[in-house]
């Protein structure tokens, strides 16, 4: 009776290789210390409920998986930064173009927002689904169609300059020496107000002709949606994968460093799009000796066509390798239940065998189901103070952010009288870099000093904060106007603005047949510009093209700018700024990187918060989340309002041929530093603000967690201490049947 006792009890505790250790046992009277440990694992695997036999020969497969895991994560880390890369490229590219497409479709900066956020609203329309959807699905085959559907849309935005014809340029230049038409035709009477009369310009055709270019800037914006609606799965799919299958101390230095990698693409993008602004747009098409404009004038169209071809081919190529990478790599040995032993948990295989929290690639999807969970998720989510808190800082920030990147290289342009191709020179060499370097650094400063959610939050503000003053120095780096008579200047010398384009006229030009609408800017020898030949009172012409030389300009003599010029002539363009207006322009270049610098250092320690103070389960949602409300609170309106602020400091628009409002021509440069740096400046301001209740909320929400940890580890000490009781009386057991009579007939005679 004892033996069949014992004989049961072996039956149903011991696995079978524990039972076949108890028959080779017999020539020993106690086990040794290496057979202890592998019953003990042997043993604590059924009491888990997770044994299985293939534990027992995972062992030999453990360096090959591990490779494998290590490989794969490789090359989606290499594949995920370089579609960061074209996606930056292009986008940066879009933000270089934003004067030429102003000019070239003769629209206002209010209307160029509406483009440029346009990428936001492709966005807007699939963020959350393919966030929450595609996180259950492939995604490195999602990421893949995004690629395909960018490139596509680039090649959209290229396509007006196709449709649209060439590119015509109003102008009192003589196109030969045979031409006698004068930039100051005489009216009949020679009494007749000047402002009553039509514009003479040689080039304009008398009648109205609506040209298609009044809508090709749809074309652009279309295109621009699509490429937004392609963007989407990239970050919030491959920022997850990442986080999902790299080791939890590597995964904010892998996020750094893709996003390192992805800077390059705006260095490049600023580049290629100062190549292309040098260019003349309809290059390899027209008499390049025949255009009188340079790439200083506020007429010159670059070939913003040509960088858009190069950049779709670019992103179309980023798509290739995503369709061979794998759907799910091996899951790291950190992010397995702690109830599990290292030699269990390194080689499971069952999917149920992993953290029940983290939905498996594998797991079959139910579309139905993942649509029911999608209501509560969300609900959860938003249920959160802290994510709450942190979209509304992120919100107020990225609107600061998005209005001074989208309108910097015009704000330098206009301010300190740099061409676009110079503007964007600068852009990619110069500040890209610096944030480049920052947002490195900031990865390196989280992963060297381990910093925790709030050591994060703490760092993010507190470099935000430091940038944040230096910002201030920007509203003391001003220049003066520029002289031009007529609008910043009368044509006698006093200085003065005017929003009255009556001022334009002057006894100086009454005898001239000129239009107020006239822009054909020349350099009096006096200094000081003048809207247009007609407008200074020239009435000789000598030369051809762009040697032209306007002579006997009369309202040059009554300007007092220089005591005494040499003579009465002016030249093509405006005149150069002021010297001090130059000396100070490197400062302000030099303050702009410390700044820009000391801003990106906090940009992954806080984007690695935003990932780290929610749940696990929520983490590809809450990114979907976070890009989504970015995108339409601050992507979308912050270009449109930064726009429409620019244009209230307009002093002189340009018209089409039909009459119509075009471009700005130019602005009032102290108005537009106040309003721009301003603008940027208030939005920190309050959400610094905001910033004090966050970590109001984010320390008890940590104190919160710790309360939490601390409990669930008063369980798991109980657990822990369950196991080893039932380990003894287990090992216990083992030495009792090894003290019996070891031969099977002894057993079956008990």
């Amino acid at each position: 009776m004892l033996g069949n006792t014992i004989k049961s009890k072996q039956s149903v505790t011991q696995p079978p290789s524990v039972r076949e250790t108890k028959w080779t046992c017999c020539s020993r009277e106690t086990p040794s210390p290496k057979e202890t440990s592998v019953i003990l694992r042997q043993m604590e695997a059924p009491a888990n409920g997770r044994w299985t036999p293939e534990n027992v020969h995972s062992t030999s497969s453990s360096s090959g998986m591990q490779r494998s895991s290590c490989s794969g994560l490789k090359m989606f880390l290499a594949a995920l930064s370089f579609v960061y890369f074209s996606k930056a490229l292009s986008g940066s590219y879009m933000k270089s173009t934003i004067t030429q497409l102003e000019r070239r479709f003769d629209i206002s900066t209010y209307l160029i927002g509406i483009i440029d956020g346009s990428f936001e609203m492709g966005n807007l329309l699939v963020i959350a689904f393919v966030s929450y959807f595609g996180a259950k699905l492939h995604r490195p085959k999602i990421i893949a169609i995004g690629c395909v559907l960018m490139s596509f849309g680039t090649f959209l935005i290229a396509m007006p300059h196709f449709i649209i014809g060439r590119y015509e340029v109003q102008t009192f230049v003589r196109e030969s020496v045979n031409s006698t038409a004068s930039p100051c035709p005489a009216g009949s009477s020679g009494v007749t107000p000047a402002h009553d009369n039509p514009s003479v310009l040689p080039s304009v055709a008398t009648g109205c002709e609506r040209k298609t270019s009044v809508s090709m800037w749809v074309y652009v914006f279309l295109g621009n949606i699509l490429r937004g609606i392609g963007e989407s799965p990239v970050q919030p799919l491959g920022i997850s994968y990442i986080d999902d299958y790299a080791r939890p101390e590597n995964a904010a230095l892998y996020i750094g460093c893709v996003q390192t990698i992805s800077i390059i693409g705006p260095v490049i993008g600023y580049l290629l799009g100062s190549l292309c602004a040098k260019l003349y747009v309809d290059i390899g098409f027209v008499d390049m000796e025949t255009i009188t404009i340079t790439p200083g004038d506020a007429r010159w169209v670059g070939a913003w066509w040509l960088g858009y071809l190069i950049a779709g081919t670019i992103t179309l190529i980023s798509a290739v390798p995503f369709w061979f990478l794998p759907k799910s790599l091996a899951m790291p040995v950190e992010k397995h239940d702690a109830s599990c032993t290292p030699e269990q948990t390194r080689f499971i295989k069952d999917p149920t065998s992993a953290m029940e929290h983290k939905l498996r690639p594998e797991e079959p999807t139910k579309i139905c189901q993942m649509v029911k969970d999608f209501v509560p998720a969300l609900k959860s989510l938003l249920g959160s103070p802290v994510f709450i808190i942190y979209l509304c800082v992120t919100i107020i920030q990225f609107n600061s952010l998005i209005g001074m990147v989208t309108y910097k290289p015009k704000y330098i342009e206009q301010h300190y009288g740099q061409s676009a191709s110079k503007a964007n020179f600068l852009m990619g060499t110069i500040n890209i870099p610096a944030v480049a370097l920052g947002m490195f650094s900031g990865g390196v400063v989280m992963k060297k000093f381990k910093l925790g959610i709030m050591g994060a939050a703490k760092f993010a503000v507190g470099t935000s904060l430091l940038g944040y003053f230096l910002s201030l120095f920007f509203l003391a780096m001003g220049c003066d106007n520029a002289k031009v008579a007529g609008i910043t200047m009368s044509y006698t010398g006093a200085e003065g603005l005017s929003y009255d384009e009556q001022t334009l006229f002057s006894e100086c030009n009454s005898g001239c047949l000129c239009s107020e609408k006239d822009w054909d800017p020349v350099c009096g020898e006096n200094g000081v510009t003048y809207v247009s030949p007609c407008l200074a009172g020239c009435t000789s012409t000598t030369g051809v093209g762009r040697h032209t030389v306007f002579g006997q300009c009369r309202c040059v003599a009554l300007t007092e700018a220089r005591s005494q010029p040499s003579n009465l002539t002016a030249s093509l363009g405006h005149c150069p700024i002021r010297e001090s207006c130059d000396r100070m322009f490197p400062y302000f270049l030099f303050l702009s990187v410390i700044t820009s610098f000391i801003i990106s250092l906090g940009g992954t320690p806080g984007f690695v918060l935003l990932i780290r103070c929610i749940k696990p389960e929520l983490k590809s949602l809450a990114l979907g989340v976070h890009a989504l409300a970015t995108r339409t609170l601050a992507g979308i309106p912050a270009p449109i309002y930064f726009g429409a602020i620019i244009d209230t400091t307009c002093l002189k628009w340009g018209d089409t041929k039909c009459g119509e409002r075009g471009a700005c021509r130019i602005y009032n440069t102290a108005a537009y530093r106040v309003v721009y740096l301003g603008l940027t400046l208030g939005l920190r301001t309050v959400a610094f603000f905001l910033c004090i209740l966050g970590f109001y909320l984010l320390q008890r929400h940590i104190k919160q967690e710790e309360i939490t940890a601390l409990t669930n580890g008063d369980v798991d000490m109980e657990m822990d201490s369950l196991r080893k009781e039932e380990a003894n009386d287990t090992l216990h057991y083992a030495q009792f049947v090894r003290a019996l009579n070891c031969t099977p007939d002894r057993e079956n005679r008990l």
